[in-house]
């Protein structure tokens, strides 16, 4: 069953339909439900290698869906220091609960000031409503 529509006011959002939880040094990232609603049920996730360098805006990973295949774009800069290894065997996870257990990667992140270019939630609902 897939998730509600929901953007939590605890997360920042990228205007790629990626959010970011940032708790200290590091940000756990992932899709929003619009993402996820958008590509339809997932069936496969390419992660990045744990130690891997991502970039703010850069694709990080891939996420194949009955529909399409979609990149995942970074909302921050960081090093790759964890994969949801679970979402090996149940990509669906990223459509059921798309900010818990449908998290992708963990970051150490880089620049932290990069957090100022994101949006917050009530900023990432109305681009969704507008689009």
């Amino acid at each position: 069953m897939a998730a509600e529509q929901t953007y939590p006011d605890d997360l920042l959002y990228h205007d790629e339909h990626d959010w970011a939880r940032l708790e200290g040094e590091e940000g756990t990232f992932g899709i929003t439900w619009f993402a996820q609603d958008s590509l339809g049920e997932v069936v496969f996730f390419d992660p990045p290698e744990v130690g891997t360098t991502i970039s703010k805006d850069q694709p990080y990973a891939e996420v194949e869906s009955v529909k399409a295949v979609s990149d995942v774009v970074a909302p921050m800069s960081g090093e790759i220091v964890a994969v949801n290894e679970a979402l090996g065997d149940e990509p669906a996870a990223v459509n059921d609960d798309p900010y818990g257990e449908g998290w992708m990667v963990r970051v150490r992140l880089t620049d932290p000031t990069e957090r100022d270019q994101l949006l917050d939630a009530r900023a990432y609902e109305k681009l969704v409503q507008e689009s």
